[in-house]
């Protein structure tokens, strides 16, 4: 005789199975959603790229580039906007930075006013006033001249220097004892005479000067006369490095970057060259700077960055964590010791705080 399956006892067990697979499924659910890891950070609101810099320099061209390029391959579900705040040479974007501590949604790209402003102005502000999150390349600086100027080669340029009156040359650049000025200064101690600097906004109008012939050279980075130079408005010298460019892309007939002679070649002892960087504000998780940094690594493995690269004759130099911090200090007191070799140092206001003179001693 064949089991009855409506009878009470059977009815009461397949309630019961039934009852203990559905609790088997709801802890079954729990476990899943116990082990299942939290969603990622990410940002909840539009980021500001800022520019301690004006429009048309290296800085900028590199923050608006990023910017097309988040867009164009949709990176970010947020949209990233490129800021310009250049006022007090760079010192106006450095401190809204400050300021903005413990917001994610705001970065800066940061060159070598990130330790020249501070010094040069007494602005209340260090690189540790912000989060580093990652170095994208080191910027390398060019001796431009004029293409009608008489002078076809830096031996040349430095032997007028030499002959002519204190301040007859007249070199344009970016800013006020800043990294442009700097070097104005290291060529006036090459050339044993006195030049007339002549500060700009930034390294667009410092290009624009020169192919208006309203100074006479100029040390623009590679990527701030790239155009004029294709267009065979201006002339490069000389790179203020210690070894020629990589970058063998044609720029003008069967010239390319790495064509060009290292000054130090010559006998003029400058060599120069300066970081572009991401930061975030201070305050940053770990998740948040991981989150910019892995952004940043899409970038430069899309095509089109090393392009970018190539044409602005950039040297790519990825760094993050401790090695950029440990980096970030060292050039610090490199900078320091240029300023004030320079006579560049703002006068101390009061005594100096306990976490400089700790710094110093490092």
């Amino acid at each position: 005789m064949k089991p009855d399956p409506f009878s009470p006892l059977n009815r009461g067990l397949w309630a019961r199975s039934r009852a203990v697979v559905r609790l088997g499924s709801v802890f079954a659910i729990l476990a899943t959603a116990a082990v299942r890891p939290a969603a990622a950070w990410e940002p909840s609101g539009p980021v500001e790229l800022v520019v301690p810099a004006g429009a048309g320099g290296g800085a900028d061209q590199m923050a608006r580039f990023i910017e097309k390029l988040v867009v164009d391959h949709r990176l970010m579900r947020q949209p990233l906007t490129v800021v310009n705040k250049s006022g007090n040479s760079g010192a106006e974007g450095l401190l809204a930075m400050k300021l903005s501590r413990g917001n994610p949604h705001k970065l800066i790209i940061t060159l070598s006013n990130l330790f020249t402003t501070p010094v040069a102005t007494g602005s209340d502000f260090t690189w540790r006033d912000i989060t580093p999150v990652q170095m994208l390349a080191l910027d390398q600086f060019v001796l431009w001249v004029n293409a009608d100027s008489p002078y076809k080669n830096a031996p040349s340029l430095m032997e007028a220097l030499r002959k002519a009156s204190p301040e007859t040359f007249k070199l344009g650049g970016t800013g006020s004892k800043q990294e442009d000025q700097l070097i104005s200064v290291l060529l006036e101690t090459a050339a044993s005479t006195r030049i007339t600097y002549v500060p700009l906004k930034g390294g667009g109008e410092v290009a624009g000067s020169l192919a208006r012939r309203q100074v006479d050279m100029t040390v623009n980075n590679p990527i701030e006369a790239e155009k004029l130079w294709r267009e065979g408005v201006v002339r490069p010298l000389c790179i203020f490095d210690g070894q020629r460019s990589d970058h063998r892309l044609r720029v003008v007939d069967d010239q390319s970057w790495a064509d060009l002679p290292t000054c130090m070649s010559f006998g003029i002892p400058v060599q120069y060259v300066m970081m572009r960087a991401i930061f975030t504000t201070a305050g940053a998780s770990e998740e948040q700077v991981s989150y910019y940094s892995n952004l940043l690594d899409r970038i430069r493995q899309l095509p089109e960055w090393s392009e970018f690269m190539a044409r602005g004759a950039f040297k790519p130099s990825s760094m993050k964590g401790s090695a950029f911090v440990d980096w970030l200090d060292r050039t610090e007191r490199f900078h320091r010791v240029l300023m004030r070799e320079a006579k560049f140092s703002a006068p101390l206001r009061g005594p100096a705080p306990m976490a400089s003179a700790t710094t110093a001693k490092r």
